[in-house]
């Protein structure tokens, strides 16, 4: 079955802000690339706000997803691994929500307070994880550190393509391959000698 023109305008924005950046694409783009009237987009949409959100709510929903973790047994590094993957796969596929983090959030009270909101469940769900780490004795480290590092990686995730566009780096693709390596070696230093002997065989491939 045919997708409606509600779906294909949100589809066609999400390509449009992820290539050229949301600032640059203007609903005339948007219209133009689907080669229908402005007056048809604005049928579906108040404006460009109105579609950014609706992205936005979609993103909320799959980063919700992918920050579930297991609560019937202690995590493992695999766990962290595999929810590496699924966090920044969701970043990729809403990476102008990340490139254009501050603008977009600066300008739109509603998208700050849920980014905030996603913020804290990050924040949490990273601490709630290295504890489990500690008691299932696979990790060393204190409160603090546990603390601070959960502050790492919630940094790190949140503003490394815009840390990578900043050096040059032309392939985005390969560069949130290479925050999960730098994500994951935040925590190297605090696993006991066999799990980061197979800490190092999952970071194998990214090699």
């Amino acid at each position: 079955m045919a997708k409606d023109t509600r779906e294909r305008i949100l589809e066609a924005s999400l390509a449009l802000f992820n290539a050229r950046g949301e600032p640059n694409v203007s609903t005339n783009h948007i219209a133009d690339e689907l080669e229908i009237s402005p007056g048809n987009l604005y049928y579906h949409f108040r404006n460009k706000d109105d579609i950014i959100e609706q992205l936005f709510a979609r993103f909320e929903t799959r980063m919700d997803s992918a920050l579930a973790a297991p609560d019937d047994r202690l995590p493992t590094l695999e766990d962290i691994w595999l929810q590496l993957h699924a966090v920044f796969e969701c970043i990729w596929d809403f990476r102008f929500v990340y490139r254009d983090l501050v603008d977009i959030t600066s300008r739109n009270r509603k998208l700050r307070m849920h980014f905030a909101r996603i913020f804290k469940r990050a924040g949490e769900n990273a601490i709630r994880i290295m504890q489990g780490l500690v008691r299932a004795e696979v990790m060393r480290a204190s409160a603090d550190e546990v603390q601070a590092t959960s502050t790492n990686i919630l940094l790190i995730s949140t503003f490394w393509l815009n840390f990578s566009a900043v050096r040059g780096e032309q392939d985005e693709r390969e560069s949130i391959n290479r925050g999960i390596h730098q994500v994951l070696m935040l925590i190297a230093p605090f696993l006991r000698d066999a799990e980061r002997v197979h800490l190092h065989h999952l970071l194998a491939a990214y090699r």
